[in-house]
């Protein structure tokens, strides 16, 4: 099953490569960046600013040109 990430990567023909190479270039790391795009994520609740989490999936939402709600799922 894919990760929401991979789903939105896939709409811009975005490889899982090229998704770590642009998180990186974010200044998130590699491990990070591979557990976001496998939605390793998914299983966090009660999001807030100062959150790490929330933090990179802002950067993966700027990666695949959406709005942060659309990683986090409902």
């Amino acid at each position: 099953m894919k990760s929401r990430v991979q789903e939105l990567a896939e709409r811009i023909n975005m490889s899982c490569d090229e998704f770590v190479g642009e998180m990186r270039k974010r200044g998130c790391s590699e491990p990070t960046a591979l557990k976001i795009w496998k939605g390793e994520y998914e299983d966090f609740v009660d999001y807030n600013d100062n959150n790490v989490q929330l933090s990179n999936l802002r950067k993966a939402a700027e990666v695949l040109s959406v709005r942060t709600g659309t990683l986090i799922p409902k």
